[in-house]
Formats: C-alpha cells, sequence, structure tokens
C-alpha cells in the first residue's frame, strides 16, 4: 500500500487566473503527506505551460479545446492516483492551510470514516457572503437533507478510495450535478463526519461557473433521485421522502418547460414523473 495518505486532484479548464491560488494552497498545508495531480482538460489557454514550468504532476484529458467534462477529468486523476483518500479541489477555490490535518485528525480520531467535509468561507465577486440556511452543512445521516440541492462541496471532500470505487466516482454522462449525485448515492448508504471550522474558500461570481451556464439543473437531480429510488438500497422512510422530491420537482420543471416552451427534455421528465405518480 502507498505511504500517501491523500492525492489531491485538480481538474481545470482555462483556469489558468486561478489556477496558480488553488495549487498554492495545496502547497502550503500544514499536513505533508499527500500527493497533487492536475488534470488538465483540454484549456486552450497558458495551463499546460505553467504546469510544466512549475514541474506539477498533471495529465491532460481531453484535446485542446474539446472538454470531456469535470466527472472525466476529476476520474481520471483518481485512477493515476495513490493516496487511500482522495481530495478534490476546484480549480477556482482555495484550501486554508490546515485543511488537511484538520481532516487526518477526524479520521484517526474517529471510528468508521467513509467522507469527511467541512464549513465553507463563500466569496461572490470578492466580497464574503453568509450562507442561507438551507445550505448548512451537517454529519451523520444526510440524505434526506442532500435530496433538495447539493450540501458537500467536492473541494471540501476528503473520501476513502474504496467508497469511490464502490460507486464508481462521478458519472460522466452528467455535465452538471454530478457531485450532487455522488454525494446522495455515498449517503444513502454511509454517515458523514463533518468538520465546523472552515477549511476551504469557496469562489463564485465568475462568468464561467458551470451553474450559470445551467438553469434547469433539477433535470439532472430528477435523474440522479430515479436512479437511487430504482439501484439504491433505501429504507422506507428515504424511499417516500425521495419519491416526494422527484415528483415536486418534476411538476416544477415541466411547468417551466411548458412556460418558456423548452421542451427538448420534457417527454423524459414526463415519463419519470408518471413513473412515480402512481396512487398520488
Amino acid at each position: 500500500m502507498s505511504d500517501i495518505f491523500f492525492s489531491v486532484i485538480i481538474p481545470t479548464y482555462n483556469r489558468l487566473s486561478t489556477l496558480d491560488r488553488a495549487i498554492k494552497s495545496v502547497c502550503k498545508q500544514s499536513f505533508n503527506s499527500y500527493e497533487l495531480i492536475v488534470v488538465n482538460d483540454g484549456s486552450s489557454d497558458d495551463t499546460e505551460d505553467y504546469l510544466n514550468d512549475n514541474k506539477i504532476t498533471f495529465f491532460n484529458s481531453a484535446q485542446v479545446g474539446h472538454p470531456k467534462g469535470v466527472s472525466f477529468a476529476r476520474n481520471l486523476g483518481v485512477s493515476k492516483s495513490l493516496g487511500q483518500w482522495i481530495c478534490f479541489l476546484d480549480s477556482d477555490d482555495e484550501w486554508f492551510e490546515d485543511k488537511l490535518d484538520k481532516q487526518y485528525e477526524m479520521i484517526q480520531n474517529n471510528h468508521e470514516v467513509f467522507l469527511v467535509h467541512g464549513e465553507e468561507r463563500w466569496i461572490r465577486n470578492g466580497k464574503r457572503v453568509n450562507q442561507m440556511k438551507k445550505h448548512k452543512k451537517g454529519g451523520g445521516d444526510q440524505f434526506i437533507r442532500s435530496l433538495n440541492l447539493c450540501l458537500i462541496s467536492p473541494s471540501a471532500v476528503a473520501i476513502r478510495r474504496d467508497i469511490y470505487n464502490e460507486f464508481h466516482g462521478f458519472r460522466e454522462d452528467f455535465v452538471v450535478c454530478e457531485d450532487y449525485d455522488l454525494w446522495l448515492k455515498i449517503t444513502s448508504k454511509y454517515p458523514v463526519h463533518f468538520i465546523s471550522d472552515e477549511i476551504i474558500l469557496k469562489y463564485g461570481g465568475h462568468e464561467d461557473q458551470l451553474s450559470r451556464k445551467f438553469k434547469a439543473m433539477d433535470y439532472w437531480r430528477i435523474k440522479s433521485i430515479d436512479w437511487i429510488i430504482s439501484h439504491g438500497d433505501l429504507s422506507d422512510e428515504k424511499k417516500k421522502t425521495a419519491r416526494e422530491v422527484l415528483l415536486k420537482k418534476s411538476q416544477i420543471l415541466l411547468n417551466g418547460y411548458i412556460k418558456h416552451q423548452n421542451l427538448e427534455n420534457f417527454e423524459e421528465v414526463k415519463y419519470i414523473y408518471n413513473k412515480y405518480s402512481v396512487g398520488v
């Protein structure tokens, strides 16, 4: 077994302006049993030159200008890594210097840790903003709370390698909400541990954020909930709640499709809705 404890994976696509900040935040960690792998997903800026000049281990996951997506990049990075635990850092985010130290301490001092995440400090357009109550993070059984929206940030996660492999990593057919999907699968089966201290700086407000490009993100969440109901080993309570959330999200989405005459995914969502609406 490798003596590397954490493998840190940074996927990036045309984010040279923030990549240096992300990488430096890893290199400044007070805990030093880690490896850093950057996955360049077809960047057309000077990302590859920067990585070569700074002697950073990296892999190209796509041809220039033809990115394969963040899921493919993360999964490739994991496949090349050696650590017992996997960490991700988005190339526009930043870690506090003791992020890995605090997660290592949590792992060592608790029985049966599968995934540990922590509190975030949010920065929007250069200013600190407070999280809404609905975004409040936590530990323990987080499945039902995680149905409505993603409550775990990839940049804040340390996940045991065998748990990551059990669920086959991130879904590469999901262009967004791939993190929501994986955390939902994991929380359906395992409790999570949570560090109440801030361990990452999470930046938002820039134009290339995927959440700004895709407005109907509940389409992907509905597909994920449908999968977990059909394939997951859920308790009756979890299955009932998942079905209720799916129906609510589907109805709102269908109404929105009609209102905006955006019918690309209408029939698929309607089929999923009808599958679970029997008896309602």
